[in-house]
């Protein structure tokens, strides 16, 4: 089984139909059996992604937090069941823990529930908030919890950035000064660190630029009209904002393995699933069995053993970081650009996944692959209109309509943004679209869509 190839021929694939934009590296026992890049780190695709190129990590940066909470623990200077109204008195959540944080049981909100406090803020005071205001922003939304603290788990960055403020306040030094003393020096990751390229202003060499797909062209993140919005965030900590290397990333995995930041007995209670009130597990994600630990998703494979992860993504960015404990492996996966097919996005990280786990992946398949070739259009006209909303509806197609003899629609995703697509036939009244897996099948005046029926109106 020649894993090399396969990662190679995936990626290559990838790259064909979906327009793949980054690199990979995967390792066993600390060997390096295929590593790769592929396209560029600006949009104007004149500067070509290398193994330096250096990458925003996005959430992935988590695991870096969660390791130096567990600096402190070590020093005795906070205990996993400290209320963190211990340290951060004004904030309206009692009964929150550190543990609640670090597994997502803390009910806390997600900041990007309240996303326009921090736009606010950029656009009128034309400044970025800094970490530390993530308190002021706590209090001034009091925001209501998703739950009471350890009743559920819900993903929450707000909690990491807590983690992240309570790192820089228990040790004395900024946060990026602390990642960069104890973790990535230790650990030999030179090209690492913890910055603000955007509220900062100044990209470092070698970066690989976020950038997304917007009226046909690629353009950095920043550039939006859609996602511009990402500078108001990036002052914040914990959750984000490391930037790394896929070499560099080989050598956290090495530096963990080898207890150098970490004791094994730290990772191990780092890697045991949070619980909930109930005593029963704390899902992260049901259709993968998956747990959540201190800063790790948690899961086992049959075959290889215990499994830790953590995937990241922003606007023109995606990421994996994927360790086998017990097999002693390792996959890194760092992307610069958005895709615009989820199938074929999809099916190359599965199929990196089948790789890793010896057995062979599965052909990339993008839209154009399963659309019916010379469709019968004489229908179409009738589906075309605009559609109720659902009150409870995450999707909800607004119009639909044709555009130079294709049926089209405009939509509101599950964030609330007006999108518009091109609907590709699956069937006679069946199809699908390119930036999702959703399927949209009409009747006699209505359509339906994730299970809702909307009627026409």
């Amino acid at each position: 089984m020649d894993k090399n190839t396969m990662m190679h021929n995936l990626a290559r694939e990838l790259n064909e139909k979906d327009g793949f934009n980054g690199a990979w590296l995967y390792a066993e026992k600390g060997a390096i059996v295929s590593k790769g890049v592929l396209g560029f780190r600006d949009p104007e695709n004149t500067l070509p992604i290398t193994e330096d190129t250096v990458f925003q990590l996005a959430s992935v940066s988590k695991t870096f937090t969660s390791a130096a909470v567990m600096l402190l623990v070590r020093e005795g200077k906070l205990h996993p069941e400290d209320e963190i109204v211990k340290f951060f008195p004004e904030i309206p959540y009692p009964g929150v823990t550190v543990r609640h944080l670090l597994t997502h049981t803390s009910g806390i909100p997600d900041y990007f529930d309240d996303a326009d406090w921090f736009i606010r803020i950029w656009k009128e005071e034309k400044r970025v908030p800094g970490n530390d205001e993530i308190l002021r922003f706590l209090c001034e939304t009091k925001a209501k919890p998703y739950f009471a603290p350890g009743e559920g788990l819900h993903y929450s960055n707000t909690g990491f950035n807590l983690l992240a403020l309570l790192v820089e306040r228990l040790s004395g030094v900024p946060y990026e000064e602390f990642l960069q003393k104890n973790i990535f020096e230790p650990s030999g990751m030179s090209s690492t660190c913890c910055c603000h390229i955007r509220r900062d202003g100044v990209p470092f060499e070698k970066y690989a630029q976020a950038s997304v797909f917007e009226d046909g062209r690629c353009v950095a993140d920043v550039d939006s009209a859609e996602d511009g919005d990402v500078t108001a965030f990036d002052g914040l900590n914990g959750d984000d904002y490391v930037y790394t290397t896929i070499c560099d990333m080989l050598r956290w995995d090495r530096a963990l393995r080898e207890g150098r930041v970490l004791t094994l007995e730290e990772q191990k209670l780092m890697y045991t699933p949070g619980k909930l009130n109930s005593g029963e597990d704390a899902v992260y994600d049901e259709e993968d069995g998956l747990g959540y630990g201190f800063g790790w998703a948690v899961g086992r494979d049959e075959e290889l053993g215990l499994v830790v992860s953590h995937s990241g993504g922003m606007p023109g960015v995606a990421t994996w970081f994927e360790r086998f404990i017990d097999a002693d492996r390792v996959l890194v996966i760092l992307s610069n650009r958005d895709y615009r097919d989820v199938r074929a996005y999809l099916g190359y990280w599965d199929g990196m996944e089948e790789v890793a786990r010896d057995k062979k992946p599965g052909p990339i398949v993008c839209i154009e692959d399963i659309a019916v070739r010379d469709p019968d259009k004489s229908n179409w006209e009738s589906f075309c209109g605009k559609y109720e909303h659902p009150g409870d509806a995450d999707f909800i197609i607004d119009e639909v309509f044709m555009k130079n003899g294709d049926l089209w629609s405009s939509a509101i995703d599950d964030d609330g943004d007006e999108i518009t697509f091109r609907l590709y036939p699956l069937g006679e009244n069946e199809f699908g679209r390119k930036g999702g897996l959703v399927k949209i099948v009409f009747g006699d005046g209505c359509l339906a869509v994730n299970g809702l029926t909307c009627k026409k109106l």
